[in-house]
């Protein structure tokens, strides 16, 4: 060939090379059995695979994974270490404790991975290692052989029992050198060796490396002449036994029969190549030959006849189903999806047929299901979805019931428990919290406590509290305690700037991503009676209020009005009056709602003329807070001499000539409105006429019907007061006036223009205090 030939050919055998190789590799996958041999009797922690490497996972998915081997049975005879993948032997193997009677010895396992769950088989050969002798039943075996035996009669023996199997067990016998007998070995149905006729030294010899052999003496006695040997009847006996007999049943009967006389004839019933199993579980009556297996019946001439006795065991339902649990998770989150793998178990059953067929089922009306894998394993699964707010843990009963007549089952409980999951945010007791504080409250005071609950568990059900803080308000004067909820004022509050506010709470719990829920906290201040009553009226700037009251005044006369607020509010704001003190206490009494000062009593000229009045203005709070105001009372026979009186006692101010102008004006503009052009001419000629009599009193008519037409209605009569030089200039709103007293008056009617009314304030403003009036009206 030439070297491009040769380079074509052998690219060729390692294709079908790579070829036959992923071939293997595909078919192991898809049987997901991993086969391994062993020989038995290793020391402990012989290694056995590696299991990593056959597999092709990386170390650190068996640890993360979770990777554990399990085999089958109660007993685990391997270990699989996940930092190295390295499978090893638990414990020193016996093939022959393991595998009794058996020609081939395999250990199944499983290799079983989780997230996700996987299950990988696994078989270990455990391998024969020639560790056993071949054993005779007895050292010594005697033969009984008549003298008259010709040559070539058979006579069997006991055949030796080999643990081992295989070119390891028994494979011939041989007979030490003699004249007289020879060994003839056969071969039964099962494959023992037994042999026929034996003498002197027998020796049993395995097929080991190196063999191994045991011995026998065999002993020949030669007796009389014994014409006939025994007969069975049968010969092979065939009985059919089921496997829960009680003790000493009878299995069979054999019977043997002898034409011989006396002791010749006597039959006697013994076992021949019986194994040491069957001799452990069968008795045999050597009188009656009653029970089984192979039986040598000999008559009392020593000489013997064979029969065989097969016993078929029949199975029995009496074993009920067993559960092992391979693996179960610890818990499963709530929102654990359908199908989600809780636990793997298997169901073994020792009985065979329908007795060793199972069926499996769970217990009640439960959100799992069951699923068969293979190789009688199950899988526990969700069927359903899980919340761990209303059932946070179940305990599944699992029943194993086989198939036989008299139908067995056993049970299994697992325990599940579900893991929280944050699935639910928390939730306010209340979606609005009312809280009140007294205001100038102690600052960080602890008015209440906002509660909100979390139905899961854990770091999920951990609530924290915090304000919710909103852009363009300023900071409230509120704190919540972020972990229990508990609400604080911050620094002392005053009803009279705020008396209620909002804020939102936010409740947000632990878990992640956090869930929250809000609430509206109010808070209304309560008012403490912590500010006095403010007067209006008299000013709280001037010592004495200086009002006139007439010598004729009536009982009830009003003489004045005390105005006074207070700024808090409720029961601290109701006002009170009273009189504390006066010149003469009888004379004047004070409204206790209205503050009107009025007389108790007609005045009278005994009465002083200067009286002195102190009225006490009370709230109603706990406890109570006043103020008092002073007035001062005239009393006069005229309102000008009075108004001197009050000159020459009050110390002298510039008057304000500005504020009394401001007013007239504002009284004229707004009276104008009302007037008609048509009667300016008749104003004018009464306002002339009143000019020429200025030291005389004028003649006011009685009714407001006897004016002259440009009169006002009785609702727009005024009584004004001017005076020049005294403390306060006053434009006040009084009762009507009934006689007049002596004092310049002016009467001033609506109908006057704009450019009269201002010449004769001038004029007024000249003169002495003067009375104005119109009419009698009532203010």
């Amino acid at each position: 060939l030439t070297s491009g030939e040769e380079k074509e050919n052998i690219f060729y055998r390692k294709r079908q090379v790579i070829l036959f190789i992923l071939c293997v590799c595909v078919c192991q996958s898809g049987a997901e059995t991993l086969r391994y041999s062993l020989p038995e009797e290793m020391e402990r922690d012989s290694f056995v695979a590696n299991i990593a490497k056959d597999l092709g996972v990386p170390l650190s998915q068996l640890a993360a994974r979770k990777a554990r081997v399990v085999s089958e049975g109660n007993e685990q005879l391997f270990r699989l270490n996940q930092n190295t993948g390295v499978l090893t032997a638990k414990e020193s193997l016996d093939r022959e404790e393991i595998c009794p009677q058996s020609d081939t010895c395999t250990l199944v396992f499983k290799i079983f991975f989780e997230n996700p769950l996987q299950l990988i088989r696994g078989e270990v050969e455990v391998r024969d290692v020639n560790d056993n002798s071949p054993v005779f039943p007895e050292k010594e075996m005697v033969l009984k052989i008549l003298e008259t035996a010709s040559p070539g009669s058979r006579f069997p023996l006991e055949s030796a029992q080999d643990k081992d199997v295989g070119i390891n067990g028994l494979q011939n016998y041989s007979l030490g050198p003699n004249p007289h007998f020879s060994l003839a070995t056969g071969t039964a149905k099962n494959g023992v060796k037994y042999l026929e006729l034996l003498n002197l030294l027998l020796t049993a010899t395995d097929g080991g490396s190196p063999p191994r052999s045991g011995t026998a003496q065999v002993r020949i006695v030669v007796v009389d002449a014994n014409d006939n040997i025994p007969v069975f009847e049968r010969e092979t006996y065939e009985v059919r036994l089921a496997e829960n007999s009680p003790l000493e049943q009878l299995v069979v009967r054999v019977v043997a029969a002898d034409p011989d006389e006396g002791s010749y004839g006597e039959v006697r019933y013994a076992f021949a190549q019986a194994s040491e199993r069957s001799r452990q579980l069968f008795q045999l009556n050597p009188t009656t030959g009653e029970i089984r297996m192979v039986v040598k019946a000999t008559d009392g001439g020593e000489l013997s006849a064979h029969c065989k006795v097969q016993v078929e065991v029949l199975d029995v339902n009496d074993n009920a189903p067993e559960i092992a649990l391979t693996s179960l998770s610890a818990s499963i989150p709530e929102d654990a999806p359908p199908r989600t793998v809780v636990a793997l178990f298997s169901v073994r059953d020792r009985d065979s047929g329908d007795n060793g067929r199972t069926e499996c089922s769970i217990d009640g009306d439960l959100p799992f299901s069951l699923a068969p894998t293979f190789d009688n394993y199950y899988e526990l699964r969700t069927n359903a979805a899980l919340d761990r707010e209303r059932t946070a843990e179940y305990n599944i009963t699992i029943t194993a019931t086989d198939w036989g007549r008299k139908r067995l089952s056993s049970q299994e409980s697992i325990f599940v428990q579900i893991s929280d999951v944050n699935d639910n945010p928390p939730e306010f007791t209340q979606e609005v919290y009312t809280m009140s504080v007294t205001e100038n409250n102690s600052p960080m005071l602890r008015i209440g406590s906002m509660k909100a609950t979390d139905a899961d568990a854990g770091i999920n059900a951990h609530v924290n509290y915090a304000l919710v803080r909103q852009e363009g308000k300023e900071q409230p004067e509120v704190s919540v305690n972020s972990d229990n909820g508990d609400v604080y004022i911050l620094r002392p509050l005053d009803y009279e700037k705020v008396r209620s506010f909002e804020v939102t709470v936010r409740a947000a719990d632990g878990g992640s991503p956090p869930l929250s829920a809000q609430a509206v906290l109010r808070i209304v201040v309560r008012d403490e009676n912590d500010n006095a009553p403010v007067l209006l009226h008299p000013g709280p700037d001037s010592s004495a209020a200086g009002e006139l009251v007439p010598r004729w005044a009536p009982s009830g006369y009003l003489v004045a009005k005390v105005v006074a607020v207070d700024a808090d509010a409720g029961q601290n704001a109701w006002l009170s009056y009273e009189l504390a003190k006066a010149t003469e206490p009888g004379l004047f009494r004070v409204g206790l709602h209205s503050g009107e000062v009025r007389t108790a009593r007609a005045v009278t000229e005994r009465d002083a003329a200067r009286q002195r009045l102190i009225v006490l203005v009370r709230d109603r709070g706990r406890p109570p807070r006043s103020a008092t105001a002073t007035l001062a009372v005239a009393l006069v026979d005229g309102f000008s001499e009075a108004h001197l009186r009050v000159s020459e006692e009050a110390p002298a101010a510039e008057p304000d000539g500005p504020l009394t102008l401001y007013l007239i004006a504002s009284l004229v503009c707004v009276s104008a409105l009302f007037l008609a052009t048509a009667v300016a001419a008749l104003v004018v000629k009464v306002w002339r006429a009143r000019r020429s009599e200025t030291e005389t009193l004028p003649t006011f008519p009685t009714t407001a019907t006897e004016s002259s037409a440009g009169s006002l209605p009785r609702s727009y009569v005024y009584d004004v007061c001017f005076a020049a030089g005294t403390v306060n200039s006053e434009f006040r709103f009084l009762r009507p006036l009934f006689p007049c007293f002596p004092a310049a008056e002016l009467l001033v009617e609506e109908s006057l223009g704009w450019q009269e009314m201002i010449e004769g304030v001038s004029e007024l403003l000249e003169r002495p205090p003067r009375r104005i009036q119109q009419g009698s009206a009532a203010p």
